[in-house]
């Protein structure tokens, strides 16, 4: 019996009817011959070199345009832990993103465990059939062991898109609205409203593409922090060593009182007292959806470049601009792990696109420009072969 909650009408739904994507045959299979070819016994030919060879399975098969996107349905959007069927739906979007915008083939992997140690060995079981893995909606901390964790298992990239696609596209934000305003990264104070997967990844992204540690202040839920908060472990107690160099103690007003930058990636509101404490001349990112933390018409009077996550305001940062166009240069490169380079590289790639064209509204591309994506996979590619982490 259909939910309650479900209007068949609805063009939601009706889109969604059947799933999003489908599987099909990229040979023909009209005749015996074909069928000869295809299946037995031609393909044990190919089986019994590959078995001489894995690295064949890269020319031979599906491997080396293909990526798992996968979930434990642990922090979905931002709807929370709706569990592994309630993610399928977004799993799909994602796979028919990456067809869409870089020609990566993609499959959705929703597992029915949130247990750390489970989710390592399922993804290392799977890991054969895939050129590259896309961990998605994956709960902080735990997420930052299943990465490590994997990354270290693998010869095949592992990225934690809520992680580091963010990030990605934050720092090519920063980069163009820097220029745009006629500023250098590296004089940048700058306050990360947020530290969970998301938080921590920007920040570690901002600094490496040149911000000075010294001028980054992060807050969590309990406020700034530094060396004071005792209480810190882990990703936390990290932060805590490498930012926050003048020792500042409070909450986000206290963290914004005279910062040029904010980075939203919380989901707490802050007042707009805070963010009129800013520098003038600054820069607002409110990335939490669907609701800001800054109302993007409020960050407005106060600052002059304003971006969200949202598609209906300008500036919106969006992790499409960065996930297809890296997953397709890693592939490309046969990369064995996406490294911090690769990571700046497709920052500045996006950047680029639009960097002869910068206005205070549009200083990343849209994401459904054309161009974004190539130009990510040919920089992400020459990084990682440069890195000697790429076998092609």
């Amino acid at each position: 019996m259909p939910s309650s909650t479900v209007d068949p009408a609805d063009p939601v739904f009706l889109l969604h009817r059947g799933g999003k994507m489908a599987v099909t045959s990229t040979v023909p299979l009209t005749s015996r011959e074909d069928l000869s070819l295809a299946y037995t016994p031609g393909v044990a030919r190919v089986c019994e070199a590959i078995a001489a060879d894995p690295a064949l399975v890269d020319d031979y098969t599906w491997v080396s345009h293909t990526v798992a996107v996968v979930t434990d349905g642990s922090a979905v959007l931002g709807l929370g832990n709706i569990g592994p069927r309630a993610a399928l739906p977004v799993m799909e979007g994602k796979a028919v993103l990456f067809k869409q915008f870089a020609g990566v083939d993609a499959v959705p992997v929703c597992l029915d465990t949130q247990d750390v140690d489970e989710i390592v060995a399922v993804v290392r079981a799977l890991a054969p059939s895939f050129g590259g893995i896309n961990l998605e909606d994956i709960s902080a901390p735990r997420c930052f062991e299943i990465e490590r964790r994997l990354d270290e298992a693998l010869d095949i990239p592992v990225f934690h898109d809520d992680q580091h696609g963010t990030a990605i596209v934050v720092l090519a934000a920063l980069r163009n609205a820097a220029t745009l305003l006629d500023r250098k990264l590296g004089d940048l104070r700058v306050a990360v409203s947020g530290a969970g997967a998301a938080g921590v990844a920007v920040t570690k992204m901002l600094i490496a593409g040149g911000v000075n540690p010294d001028q980054v202040v992060v807050c969590d839920s309990k406020g700034i922090i530094g060396r004071h908060r005792t209480e810190l472990t882990g990703t936390k107690a990290e932060l805590a060593a490498s930012t926050n160099a003048d020792g500042r103690q409070g909450d986000i007003t206290e963290a914004l009182r005279g910062a040029d930058v904010l980075v939203g990636v919380s989901g707490g509101q802050i007042p707009e007292a805070a963010v009129a404490g800013m520098a003038p001349g600054g820069i607002v990112f409110a990335l939490a959806n669907p609701t800001p933390e800054v109302h993007p018409e409020v960050a407005a009077r106060h600052v002059a470049v304003v971006a969200t996550g949202r598609s209906d305001y300008p500036n919106q940062i969006n992790n499409v601009l960065a996930f297809p166009g890296v997953f397709r240069g890693a592939l490309d490169a046969g990369a064995t792990r996406i490294t911090e380079a690769m990571k700046v590289a497709a920052a500045d790639a996006i950047a680029g696109v639009v960097a002869d064209s910068l206005t205070a509204d549009a200083i990343v591309p849209s994401p459904l420009d054309p161009r974004v994506a190539p130009a990510v996979a040919e920089a992400v590619a020459e990084a990682a072969r440069r890195d000697g982490v790429a076998r092609r």
